[in-house]
């Protein structure tokens, strides 16, 4: 595990204090606009967002800055994971807000193979502190875990 100045690593995941961010990295023998498309289009997200494994229920996407989305679960429909995006770079770059932080997932393609960075960054400690109480990072990884599965599945 690479030591990360005030940052708790493991598998694919840093949680860093210092900056009130989650990260988690997954690499795929895809290129980048397969997953970017994945990512973005509805019927592909609701094939793996849930973390339990289960399709979504609903799953709406105006993919434009400042278009909305929103994904609900079987399992929590009362709770949609929703919120705005804020910029689209095909197939490199979704930047967007939800439940009061910033995501961003970043696609980098290099001879075929894309690796994907994930960062939630929250708002302050206590907002960091409050995530991790709720399992943001665990479920997140799981999610992703379920994205490696489908894009392997999809794509070899």
């Amino acid at each position: 595990m690479p030591a990360v100045l005030g940052a708790v690593a493991k598998m694919g995941l840093t949680i860093d204090h210092a900056t009130h961010t989650i990260r988690l990295v997954r690499d795929f023998t895809a290129p980048s606009a397969q997953i970017f498309q994945a990512w973005t289009q509805p019927e592909q997200i609701a094939c793996w967002w849930d973390p339990s494994g289960e399709p979504l229920v609903e799953c709406e996407i105006d993919l434009r800055p400042g278009g909305a989305f929103k994904f609900v679960t079987r399992a929590h429909p009362e709770m949609p994971f929703a919120g705005t995006y804020r910029e689209i770079v095909r197939p490199d770059r979704l930047v967007f807000d939800a439940l009061g932080s910033t995501g961003r997932v970043l696609f980098e393609e290099s001879a075929g193979e894309t690796r994907m960075i994930v960062e939630i960054e929250c708002r302050s400690a206590d907002h960091l502190a409050q995530f991790l109480k709720m399992g943001v990072d665990v479920g997140t990884a799981q999610t992703l875990d379920n994205l490696v599965a489908y894009a392997r599945s999809r794509w070899g």
